[in-house]
């Protein structure tokens, strides 16, 4: 039995425990309901018999008493002794009964006629003198006796006085100790097996039961060992009842934590390992800052403009910090059109070049609308970082089946190969800079990839047809 101690100091009892004597608490209260209800069946039985019995014996007496034959006057029975004889003579008795006559005044000790058996002598009413008189006595044709030999079941007929004799009586009589000693036998034996029952079930249930609780205590387990260092413990699910979908939700719990553990773990490394280079920058300078005004304030304006940098290397961890939650993106009925048209208006005014709005997809779609425009954004900013003016960048969107895509194209030096898989991964800038030297972190292009993620899209770099750079996200619709 498996118990441990609560915090309070009481033992706990595990489920596995308490699903078990619940069980055996059912399973005993119906045992012992079936095993009481079988022997009131069987004692009602018995006294039903017995009654029938009795009624049965009278019924043929009182039957034979008009007509009845003397066979040796061939005439009717001119005493009653002589008819209690005769009839007892063909009569068969029952091993627990009793057939009897009585003969003599009532109230007084009657002569007893019997059948000639072998019955216990401590129990044959014919022996019981004080008993037999009080059933020749009673005015009652059937009755109960409370003998210290057990109980006695009788019933009796009388017989009138005929010319010269004396009045008799029929009696029979039912011993109902064996019957009843039948019942109660198979009543403790119903218990006896209900005891072997509630023992089997015993080592069953808790076999069952423990199979059945074992994602449970596996959950435990594995909630007890989990650390902030190690996520990485999954629950196997067996099965498709509740238990395999508390495993499945557990799991997917694990999975979200371990994502948001990650993403922290992350934007602690990146924020330390940013922001110790102007942190840095800005100490040295503060340090070595002298009391000539042109050197604080080219000092002052050094320091300004890292920590410049520094607030917006934050702000983009933090973003993509965020990109982790289900509120990330927040999707919207939006025209495609004009969300394309929107975009192409606020980026010419990033710089002094051709711009160009290429295609205009005419189509509703669901996606956040500031998140992409952000995304665009980015990319035009990213765009004019590695044009010079007067080369061309061209904003569109087109749409196909089950798929809408927009895009930014320069026509600038174009990103080498060995860069292309890196250029979206955090402070990558990619071995070879293209165009002009920015004061960027390397988070732009991270940024877009986990808008893009975040509408369950991508963002994918291909060749401009001419030379220079196309940044296309490409986003799955229900059509």
């Amino acid at each position: 039995m498996t118990v441990s101690r609560s915090p309070v100091g009481f033992p706990r009892i595990s489920a596995r425990v308490r699903i078990l004597l619940w069980l055996l608490v059912v399973m005993a209260v119906a045992l012992g309901a079936v095993a009481v209800t079988v022997r009131s069946i069987l004692q009602r039985d018995v006294d039903h018999r017995i009654s029938q019995l009795l009624t049965q014996e009278t019924g043929e007496f009182a039957n034979f008493v008009p007509q009845g034959v003397d066979p040796d006057t061939g005439g009717r029975f001119d005493t009653a002794d002589r008819l209690l004889r005769i009839y007892l003579q063909r009569q068969y008795a029952d091993p627990d009964e009793e057939l009897l006559g009585l003969t003599g005044q009532a109230g007084a000790r009657p002569d007893v006629i019997r059948q000639r058996r072998d019955l216990p002598p401590d129990t044959a009413l014919w022996r019981d003198t004080d008993s037999l008189t009080r059933i020749h006595a009673s005015r009652n044709s059937f009755g109960t006796l409370e003998r210290p030999q057990g109980e006695l079941r009788w019933a009796k007929v009388e017989i009138g006085p005929s010319a010269g004799g004396r009045p008799g009586a029929f009696v029979v009589a039912f011993h109902p100790e064996r019957e009843r000693a039948v019942a109660d036998k198979t009543f403790w034996m119903l218990l006896a097996l209900s005891g072997v029952a509630l023992l089997m079930t015993t080592g069953i249930g808790w076999a069952v039961a423990g199979r059945i609780l074992a994602p449970v205590r596996l959950v435990r387990t594995t909630a007890a060992e989990l650390t902030e260092q190690d996520l990485t413990r999954r629950i196997p699910v067996e099965g498709r009842d509740d238990i395999a979908a508390l495993a499945e939700t557990f799991n997917a719990m694990l999975d979200r934590l371990e994502r948001a553990f990650a993403a922290q773990r992350v934007f602690v490394d990146d924020a330390g390992h940013e922001l110790r280079t102007p942190i840095t920058i800005v100490r040295g300078h503060l340090e070595l800052m002298g009391d000539d005004p042109a050197d604080r304030e080219e000092t002052v304006r050094l320091v300004t403009d890292e920590l410049d940098r520094m607030s917006r290397i934050v702000e983009d961890l933090l973003l993509l910090a965020g990109a982790e939650r289900p509120d990330f993106v927040r999707p919207e009925p939006v025209q495609l059109a004009e969300l394309t048209a929107d975009v192409f208006v606020k980026v010419r005014t990033l710089g002094e070049r051709e711009w160009v709005l290429d295609g205009v997809a005419d189509r509703e779609v669901r996606l956040d609308p500031q998140r992409m425009t952000q995304a665009m954004v980015q990319l035009a900013q990213n765009a004019v970082q590695h044009t010079v003016p007067g080369q061309r960048i061209r904003i569109g969107s087109r749409a196909d089946a089950g798929r809408v895509e927009l895009y930014v194209a320069d026509h600038g030096p174009g990103i080498p190969p060995e860069d292309a898989e890196v250029i979206f991964e955090r402070f990558r800038r990619g071995t070879s800079r293209r165009g002009t030297r920015t004061s960027g972190a390397g988070l732009g292009l991270a940024i877009v990839r986990a808008i893009a993620e975040g509408h369950h899209g991508d963002v994918e770099l291909r060749r401009t047809e001419g030379g220079g750079a196309t940044f296309v996200l490409t986003l799955e619709t229900d059509s």
